[in-house]
């Protein structure tokens, strides 16, 4: 696709970043630009065949899809059938074997991965991402510790052994998170009130492509910056997991870059000047998500509510430099040591660790286990969201 073709479909709200962006890189900011205009046939399709069925039938029907029931899956429309048909096969290109030092690397530095997790998940925020999770409620409301948890139990399945087998719960869970975006993009588009021309394809391709570089080379770089140590075995090996993880949830492969963290690293960085700066949605949604870290740790003692958000905001300012997060609102404040003491406490670690083994692996483990307790859900299901308030539809 030329440029100028590019530029005449291109939504407005890109034309300033987009301008930008191709200063540095031009093929890879048209072909960002370009995917802000895809959506995903195969899901959509899926979706649009379920719009008639009652919840429960829903349900049922994707749960036979998950769950391989043949016999009721027979009884699924069509598209619904074809769309687990098409994703049941791993891609050739998917090593199990290569994976594992990426997982080994995750579960060594579970403490260092939590902060990074989530400042990936601020960075997302600051697109156009957030307008969608803004339009629904589906952050701001008394659902949105829910929508946290989901996540958060998204990238603890897909980094356990066997969790991306057909039969894995990471499998599902990624599967899941692609039907669900299918579905929001419907009921975005049925309101009336997406602006297509101005933001483009409600949850958009190039906004899956940017949020799964987010959660694999960009997180890295977080975890790094926080004192992991992850050798070149253990990188390709973490990317090559949300390769997997980012094409079952619908990403094109054409903005996974082979799992390359490089190619990926750039589709951030040249993605992210294509985005408008901030506003005020993005604002909302990522102080709604700093907000709601004590609830989903169980805190309820007010002073240790306040540390632990006081905590987040600078720790989060540090990481995300004070340009962005002054554009996300966050508080203002001075951030010198914030990333010192994280490092210092990993290297404590370390040496706790020659000398005392138990009590390091005690103090390794409570991390996890933190990690645990914020992904745990009272349910597992297939539903969907049934109207595009979350507050006005039934629990999912």
């Amino acid at each position: 696709m030329s440029a100028n073709t590019v530029a005449m479909q291109m939504p407005s709200a890109y034309r300033p970043g987009y301008r930008q962006a191709r200063a540095v890189n031009p093929e890879l900011a048209d072909q960002y630009i370009a995917h802000t205009g895809i959506a995903d046939p195969l899901a959509d399709a899926a979706i649009a065949a379920l719009a008639g069925l009652d919840q429960r039938e829903v349900h049922r029907m994707i749960q036979a899809g998950m769950e391989q029931q043949e016999q009721i899956l027979r009884q699924a429309p069509q598209p619904l059938r074809e769309f687990f048909e098409a994703i049941s096969v791993a891609p050739p290109w998917f090593d199990r074997r290569a994976v594992y030092p990426g997982r080994i690397a995750f579960h060594n530095y579970s403490d260092l991965f939590i902060p990074a997790f989530f400042v990936v998940t601020l960075q997302n925020a600051a697109t156009l991402i957030s307008k969608s999770f803004y339009m629904t409620g589906r952050v701001l409301t008394g659902y949105g510790a829910r929508r946290i948890r989901q996540n958060t139990r998204h990238f603890i399945e897909i980094m356990l052994p066997g969790a991306l087998e057909r039969q894995g719960e990471g499998w599902k869970l990624s599967v899941r998170i692609r039907l669900v975006h299918a579905q929001v993009r419907r009921l975005l588009r049925d309101s009336g009130q997406w602006d297509e021309a101005a933001w483009g394809v409600p949850v958009s391709a190039a906004h899956l492509g940017l949020s799964a570089a987010n959660f694999s080379a960009t997180m890295l770089h977080q975890a790094e910056r926080l004192g992991a140590h992850c050798d070149g075995e253990a990188r390709a090996g973490f990317m090559q997991t949300w390769r997997y993880a980012s094409y079952l949830i619908g990403v094109p492969e054409a903005l996974l870059f082979d799992g390359d963290e490089a190619a990926t690293v750039d589709l951030y960085r040249v993605g992210s000047r294509c985005e408008p700066p901030p506003g005020p949605e993005s604002a909302a949604i990522a102080n709604a998500l700093v907000q709601a870290l004590p609830d989903i740790a169980g805190i309820s003692e007010p002073a240790a509510r306040r540390a632990m958000v006081a905590h987040t905001y600078r720790v989060s300012r540090a990481l995300l430099g004070n340009e962005l997060a002054d554009g996300l609102g966050f508080p203002r404040q001075r951030t010198a040591g914030a990333l010192t003491w994280l490092k210092w406490r990993r290297r404590a670690y370390h040496r706790v660790r020659r000398t005392f083994p138990g009590m390091a692996e005690r103090w390794r483990g409570n991390s996890f286990v933190f990690l645990l307790e914020a992904a745990q859900l009272n349910d597992s299901s297939y539903r969907l969201p049934d109207r595009m308030r979350a507050e006005q539809g039934n629990p999912w």
